[in-house]
């Protein structure tokens, strides 16, 4: 489970202290599936770093599985990342020259997997996404929606608990956005903890809860539903 105690994180932009998130106490228990909307410069990409052990906060604690993330060392965080969280993001960060099966094989490679392990373990999860065919093509042979597929596999290659995703449908048309958000759904119902920054209120929905941010304040929209209701 994750849990952000008393979490503020401060910038220095032109001279002026901006604060990104104010005061933030945040629960996401495993297997949850959290979609983190909110106007641009709200704070969710802040919120989404902090998440993933790459950014520190300027006060309070990030808490994973009983440990604060920000008090390992670097070398304990990097383990941590590459071992309980996979990242998903719009721009597909794919290696242009590399085929799609090797570039699921990045986060393999960086584990110390045996060859034969990666390539069988790429493979699977390509079949995953439904790239069987796609194998040997490069980023530039395929379309934008089959590289976000290539990289939802890439971030499975390891098999994380948690995927923090960063506006995974943000380039794609609506057909495939919502062959993405599938995906997602169903990683979720494998027993995965998701938590996604979206402006997109159709992939928003995905998801069964929904924190907005607003000016580096979080409010949970289903606790605020359910005492609306009360």
């Amino acid at each position: 489970m994750y849990s952000l105690e008393n979490v503020i994180k401060k910038y220095e932009r032109h001279g002026q202290e901006v604060t990104a998130l104010d005061d933030t106490n945040l629960e996401i228990p495993d297997n949850d599936f959290v979609a983190i909307i909110g106007p641009s410069g709200s704070g969710k990409t802040t919120m989404l770093s902090l998440l993933g052990g790459m950014l520190a906060p300027s006060s309070g604690k990030v808490v994973l599985d009983g440990v604060s993330l920000y008090d390992l060392s670097v070398k304990e965080r990097t383990k941590v990342r590459s071992t309980k969280i996979g990242f998903v993001f719009q721009s597909f960060n794919l290696i242009p020259w590399l085929t799609a099966r090797e570039n699921v094989q990045i986060p393999l490679v960086l584990a110390g997997c045996d060859s034969e392990q990666q390539q069988q373990r790429a493979s699977a999860m390509l079949e995953k996404v439904g790239l069987a065919d796609r194998m040997r093509h490069k980023p530039s042979e395929m379309s934008q929606g089959q590289q976000q597929r290539v990289a939802l596999a890439r971030t499975l290659a390891n098999d994380p608990q948690i995927i923090l995703a960063d506006e995974p449908t943000g380039n794609l048309d609506p057909e495939t956005r919502e062959q993405v958000m599938e995906y997602l759904t169903e990683f979720h119902q494998d027993g995965r903890t998701i938590v996604m920054v979206t402006h997109d209120e159709a992939a928003a929905k995905f998801a069964t809860r929904t924190i907005r941010l607003v000016a580096g304040v979080a409010a949970d929209l289903n606790t605020e539903s359910q005492a609306e209701a009360a």
